[in-house]
């Protein structure tokens, strides 16, 4: 059973993620924002499996962190002050971010 999230909180520019089998983390904006699963990010294919890549807007400095909403039982989606708000954080990616050191 994948672990899920007891607590989630922005504390300054971090998502703080405070999990259930106890491990707590520390994620910053900027990691969040590189590491989006959105479309708009990663890119999608078409029908013929061609991969479109949108242009990233142009961001000056790092992101901030504005706000997050639950998605369903297993995810957020993270409001950036770029005005990025499409990808959809799941409790594994979050916890893989959270693990990982860069």
């Amino acid at each position: 059973m994948p672990t899920s999230p007891c607590k989630i909180e922005i504390v300054g520019n971090f998502l703080a993620i405070q999990w259930s089998d106890g491990k707590e983390c520390f994620i910053d904006a900027q990691k969040l924002r590189n590491n989006s699963p959105s479309a708009e990010n990663k890119g999608e294919s078409d029908i013929f499996g061609n991969l479109s890549l949108t242009e990233k807007n142009a961001r000056s400095g790092s992101p901030e962190l504005m706000g997050f909403e639950k998605v369903g039982n297993y995810a957020i989606r993270i409001r950036f002050s770029d005005g990025h708000s499409t990808g959809i954080y799941s409790w594994d990616l979050l916890r893989s971010l959270g693990d990982s050191i860069e």
